[in-house]
């Protein structure tokens, strides 16, 4: 039913107006930042994103309502994978509901691994994103660029975007994540209980799970002390029972322009 029912909200939102007077290359164009090949034999590049004033793109999990990002880099040649590295995201209420992305531009780093060390990469592929902003509309992008193994000189804005990474657990000074797990209607409810320093005035919790078959709700997010909890429930989309791995949860915890990521999460 929930799941019925945020489809049916994002069948809404994603009506086209056909008053729109904007192309989609008015509103977002995508190059790809060569970037450099880093000692280590792997290759630091970007993907670019220009929107134009007043529309936003979403992070990797987009919120309550949103289009989620997919890659197919299937094009490319000497690419053995491709690792994205999203910065710090901002959270949006609109309406209720909250979505999770970027205005502006967004510049996403992107580790590439070499099938063969110290050769020349070709990155292709095709991009679906969703842009927003009084409606939203699917937009597939394709890009494409020549990775050369001599490339060195570090972009500035790459490093920027990579300076402005969500910071690990240790960093952040975690000291314990646990998850209770319990019987839900339709589904499983999650108690994540993290002890952490508080970040700031408003602390937001976002849960994904390795299972893209599983969608998790807004959790709602309160603390006491030093410990930090979030609540969710979880429910597959087919509707069916399912197991929940532990291992494969990830919390991250927005406030401000900071970011925490938290990768795992044991039983208590």
């Amino acid at each position: 039913m929930i799941r019925k029912t945020l489809f049916s909200a994002l069948g809404v939102l994603c009506l086209v107006s056909s008053a729109m007077a904007q192309s989609l290359d008015d509103i977002v164009k995508a190059q790809v930042l060569p970037g450099w090949r880093a000692a280590d034999g792997t290759h630091m590049a970007a993907l670019h994103l220009e929107l134009a004033d007043g529309w936003k793109t979403y992070w990797r999990s987009p919120g309550d309502v949103g289009i989620p990002p997919r890659f197919d880099w299937r094009g490319s040649r000497n690419v053995a994978g491709v690792e994205i590295m999203w910065p710090t995201p901002r959270i949006t209420v609109d309406h209720g509901m909250y979505t999770v992305g970027y205005s502006n531009q967004l510049v996403l780093p992107m580790q590439l691994t070499p099938t063969r060390s110290g050769r020349d990469l070709t990155l292709q592929g095709t991009i679906e994103i969703g842009v927003c902003r009084e409606v939203c509309i699917p937009a597939t992008l394709r890009v494409a660029a020549e990775l050369p193994r001599d490339a060195g000189d570090r972009d500035p804005r790459i490093a920027a975007s990579l300076a402005n990474q969500p910071y690990s657990a240790s960093e952040a000074g975690v000291a314990r994540v646990a998850c209770r797990v319990t019987p839900a209607q339709d589904g499983l409810g999650l108690r994540a209980e993290i002890d952490m320093p508080r970040m700031g005035s408003n602390e937001t919790a976002i849960i994904e799970v390795s299972d893209p078959k599983v969608w998790v709700a807004q959790p709602k997010t309160s603390r006491s002390g030093g410990q930090l909890v979030a609540q969710t429930t979880l429910h597959h989309v087919e509707g069916r029972s399912f197991l929940l791995d532990r291992s494969g949860i990830r919390v991250t915890i927005l406030a401000g322009n900071e970011a925490v990521d938290i990768q795992g999460c044991s039983a208590g």
